[in-house]
């Protein structure tokens, strides 16, 4: 089994409860084809950089799931066979992928330069 994390663009103009159901609906999916979810991240409702069929936002989540590599091409499928989303794209991760997935969940990526920063900067002075 390989690591697998796919974004996925969902409309604005469905309500939080058919989101719900959506994101549901996809999870069983992947359940049922023997896929494990390692986690999920919902992003919630962002501007998009560009509009995506007249749509200047959209529902940004994130499934981070173990799967045999024959389970992508089915949950693509279903992504294009649904009109709801925007948008999606599945990367397999490397080592390192899955490392900087792993600490972007406990919130350590962007922390340390937000320190340096912080802190006061040393004056240069000449002489």
């Amino acid at each position: 089994m390989n690591r697998y994390e796919s974004t996925i663009i969902i409309t604005p103009v469905l309500s939080d409860e058919d989101v719900k159901n959506k994101l549901k609906s996809f999870r069983d999916f992947l359940e049922k084809n023997g896929a494990k979810n390692v986690s999920d991240e919902h992003w919630g409702l962002k501007k998009l950089a560009y509009p995506i069929e007249k749509k200047r936002s959209g529902v940004y989540h994130i499934f981070d799931f173990e799967a045999p590599g024959e389970v992508i091409e089915k949950l693509e499928l279903q992504y294009k066979r649904d009109e709801s989303i925007l948008r999606f794209l599945t990367v397999k991760l490397d080592k390192y992928g899955i490392e900087y997935a792993d600490k972007r969940k406990k919130g350590q990526v962007g922390k340390s330069k937000a320190k340096k920063d912080n802190q006061p900067k040393e004056e240069v002075t000449n002489g």
